[in-house]
């Protein structure tokens, strides 16, 4: 099982980015998929997940500004990042609990993360 993230890049305050993530190899099933994010001496933070069933969670921090989508059928997760602000720079990584064929439990697979710089 793979994640490949992709969307990060330098951003002036104010502008937006849209992340994505794409599951692909021997996966049975996804139940839930999102972003964390690890910015410089920090510890990684839950940014927003969104379950097969489409319930959402935002960290406080960005919600109103962030918006998670999922595409089940393409095993792929968005991130819209708008009114982004220095405080958003960060390595995003996306993550998924799903259950991979021949495994018998849920597992958390990430993808290698993908650096956001709001920045003027």
């Amino acid at each position: 099982v793979q994640l490949q993230a992709s969307g990060g890049g330098l951003v002036q305050p104010g502008g937006s980015l849209r992340l994505s993530c794409a599951a692909s190899g021997d996966i049975f099933t996804i139940y839930a998929m999102g972003w964390y994010r690890q910015a410089p001496g920090k510890q990684r933070e839950l940014v927003a997940s969104i379950t097969s069933g489409g319930t959402t969670n935002y960290v406080g921090s960005v919600k109103g500004r962030f918006t998670i989508s999922r595409d089940n059928g393409k095993n792929t997760v968005f991130l819209q990042m708008n009114s982004l602000q220095p405080e958003d720079t960060a390595v995003y990584y996306c993550n998924a609990r799903l259950k991979a064929l021949r495994s018998a439990g849920w597992d958390d697979y990430w993808g290698q993360g993908t650096l956001v710089t709001v920045s003027s």
